[in-house]
């Protein structure tokens, strides 16, 4: 290749690499929007699907987040999303004030104090609990999308938090306690002492991933027993940096955003994807029972259908990594084509 061919194509790159670092700072609403101007579509209907885009965008999800101290509900937190840009406040009620809130855009995390520290200590968390879950928006509907209780998976005395959520969560939930309540098992890498967990492939060998599944099956009987109600938890690492500043990476964190997408309404789902950790290396590692990556993509395109989806009339191929999660290839395997918007995927890949 010649030196003016070779540096024609070299500009070429650098102009794609630039428009892509320009998309990567866009939000996934001011992608969506960029891809619907540019479509053949009419106006009149480029217009309704803007409209729908807007609502969307004023959207808000709350998630809390409960758990024994020590139990790694910060460090869940941390791995999950980008915290780097989280507003932090605390509740403006006296009852509420330890009640720790992240905000970032429209999606707000309520971390609650830690149980398991007295009684008395306890049953005042509870009551903000209580109070927090029973609070309503300007239309009547609950304030909590999502209530995700983390447990020491470690740990053999979990009744503070089975107390806490057969007594409290559950019955604060009402009818939807079984699709706004998820339980995380969290530092599956040092259950068992620690002794069964691979740390060169980070993930648990045979033993322990077989000690994980009953713990998993024990505390989905405790609760079907003493509630009626069949929640399955997921097993966990959220990782963390030991003393000498080695990182352990997380272990099945896909497959909790999973579950948490899953459990949020289709409408609410998009929210997530301009706050999620762009760290790429902390979505590798999972039990690969499932393709989570895929289920994490297909969620979101199901938020975008529900907005612009009657108006589809082609379907693209769907692409690895949407919005720094890391995948596969999927292909034309989604329902429900979405017509214009589903150039974002390209939009959004780096």
């Amino acid at each position: 290749m010649d030196e003016m061919t070779n540096n024609g194509v070299n500009s070429m790159n650098d102009d794609v690499n630039a428009e892509k670092a320009a998309d990567a700072r866009k939000s996934v609403f001011e992608i969506l929007e960029d891809d619907i101007m540019s479509s053949d579509y009419k106006t009149s209907t480029k217009n309704k699907m803007l409209s729908r885009l807007v609502k969307a965008r004023d959207t808000e999800v709350n998630i809390m987040l409960v758990g024994a101290t020590g139990s790694g509900k910060s460090s869940t937190v941390n791995a999950l999303f980008d915290m780097e840009v989280a507003q932090v406040g605390v509740g403006v009620d006296p009852e509420t004030e330890d009640i720790t809130s992240y905000t970032l855009e429209n999606l707000t995390i309520w971390d609650t104090p830690g149980l398991g520290d007295g009684v008395k200590r306890d049953k005042k968390f509870n009551k903000m609990i209580t109070k927090k879950l029973s609070e309503l928006d300007e239309d009547g509907n609950p304030v909590v999308d999502l209530v995700l209780v983390v447990l020491d998976a470690s740990s053999k005395d979990l009744g503070t938090s089975y107390d806490l959520i057969n007594n409290v969560i559950i019955p604060c939930l009402d009818d939807d306690a079984e699709s706004r309540i998820l339980v995380g098992l969290n530092q599956a890498d040092v259950a068992m002492k620690g002794k069964h967990w691979d740390s060169d492939n980070n993930e648990p060998d045979e033993v322990l991933l077989d000690f994980l599944k009953k713990k998993a099956d024990s505390v989905q009987e405790r609760i079907y027993e003493a509630t009626g109600l069949s929640i399955k938890p997921v097993f966990y690492c959220a990782g963390y940096t030991d003393e000498d500043g080695e990182q352990c990476m997380p272990y099945n964190l896909t497959k909790l955003l999973y579950y948490i997408i899953s459990s949020v309404k289709k409408e609410k789902r998009l929210i997530f994807a301009d706050n999620l950790n762009q760290d790429e290396d902390m979505w590798i590692h999972d039990d690969e029972e499932e393709d989570y990556s895929y289920g994490v993509e297909s969620g979101l395109f199901e938020s975008v259908g529900y907005y612009v989806g009657e108006f589809a009339e082609v379907c693209g191929d769907i692409g690895a990594g949407i919005l720094g999660i890391p995948g596969r290839i999927v292909g034309n395997v989604i329902g429900g084509v979405y017509g214009a918007v589903y150039g974002v995927i390209d939009s959004v890949v780096s």
